[in-house]
C-alpha cells in the first residue's frame, strides 16, 4: 500500500527518533524524502530510507539558522519540484524551573522547539501556497497540553507549538493547506535516553507507568499517526492536536 505515492515530504529531525521513523515510514509509503537535521543520520538508518526512496536527499542544517533553512528548502524544491508534506520533528529536552533556569538554556530550548518550527514552516509554506496544497505536521508533546514540574522551557515551547498549529490552520486552510500537530507521551528516542542514566531509573519508571498502557512508546508508533495526518485519510482534519501518549493525559489509576 502506497498512501503517499508521488508526494514529497520535508522532514526535520530526520537523523533519529521520531523524525527518522517518519522518514523511513513515509518512504515505504511511496514519498520522496528530503530529510534535514543538524547532524548526519547513522548510515544504517538512512539506508532504510533510501531502500524505499532512492531519490532521497539529506540536508544538514540547524533549524535556528534561517539562511540555511531557506537554502535547504530551495534545494528540496529544485530537486523534487515541490513539497507536499512538512514534518517538523526537530526538538530538544530541557530541565529546570523558572527560578533556576539559565536564560541561555531557555533560549536554546525555545529557539529549537518553537522558533525552529516557525522558521521551517515559513519557508516550506511558500511552495505549498504556490500550489494551494499541503499538509504540515508539527511535533508538539503532551507537555504542550499539561504542565510538568521542572520543565518550564519545554512546556512553554511545546504549548507554543500547539497554538502555532491552530493559528496556521486558521491562516492557511482556505489555501488548501492542512496544519496539525502530534502530542506524544514518553517515546524511546535518543532525546529521552537521558532518563535511562544511572540515578534516574526511578523517575523514568514513574513516568512510564503513568501511561495507561504501562509502557513507553516507540518512534514508529508516532510515525504511523503522522502518516495518517499526511495522507488523504485526514483530508478533513486540520487544527488538531492528536495525542499519541498511551493514555498518559487521559487519566490516572488510583488504588480504589
Amino acid at each position: 500500500m502506497s498512501r503517499l505515492a508521488g508526494r514529497v515530504a520535508f522532514i526535520t529531525g530526520a537523523a533519529s527518533g521520531i523524525g527518522g521513523a517518519c522518514a523511513e515510514r513515509f518512504a515505504r509509503e511511496g514519498a520522496s524524502i528530503a530529510g534535514l537535521d543538524v547532524q548526519k543520520p547513522p548510515d544504517a538508518a538512512w539506508r532504510k530510507v533510501v531502500e524505499s526512496a532512492p531519490d532521497a536527499v539529506f540536508l544538514e542544517a540547524d533549524v535556528r539558522d534561517e539562511p540555511s533553512i531557506e537554502r535547504a528548502v530551495a534545494t528540496a524544491v529544485e530537486r523534487f519540484g515541490r513539497i507536499d508534506i512538512l514534518v517538523n520533528a526537530a526538538g530538544v529536552l530541557g530541565v529546570g524551573g523558572v527560578d533556576a533556569l539559565d536564560a541561555a538554556e531557555w533560549d536554546r530550548i525555545v529557539d529549537i522547539n518553537l522558533k525552529g518550527t516557525y522558521l521551517v514552516s515559513k519557508h516550506v509554506l511558500r511552495p505549498m501556497l504556490a500550489r494551494q496544497s499541503g499538509s504540515v505536521i508539527h511535533l508538539a508533546s503532551v507537555e504542550g497540553l499539561l504542565g510538568m514540574s521542572q520543565q518550564a522551557a519545554y512546556n512553554a515551547s511545546k504549548g507554543g507549538v500547539v497554538m502555532l498549529t491552530r493559528n496556521m490552520a486558521a491562516d492557511y486552510g482556505l489555501q488548501g493547506i492542512r496544519v496539525n500537530c502530534l502530542c506524544p507521551g514518553y517515546i524511546e528516542t535518543p532525546m529521552t535516553a537521558v532518563l535511562s542514566q544511572p540515578g534516574l531509573e526511578a523517575i523514568r519508571g514513574q513516568f512510564v507507568q503513568a501511561h495507561l498502557l504501562g509502557r513507553s512508546g516507540r518512534p514508529e508508533e508516532v510515525a504511523a499517526a503522522a502518516l495518517f495526518l499526511a495522507s488523504e485519510d485526514a483530508s478533513f482534519v486540520t487544527g488538531a492536536a492528536l495525542v499519541v501518549d498511551g493514555g498518559f493525559s487521559a487519566a490516572r489509576r488510583v488504588g480504589v
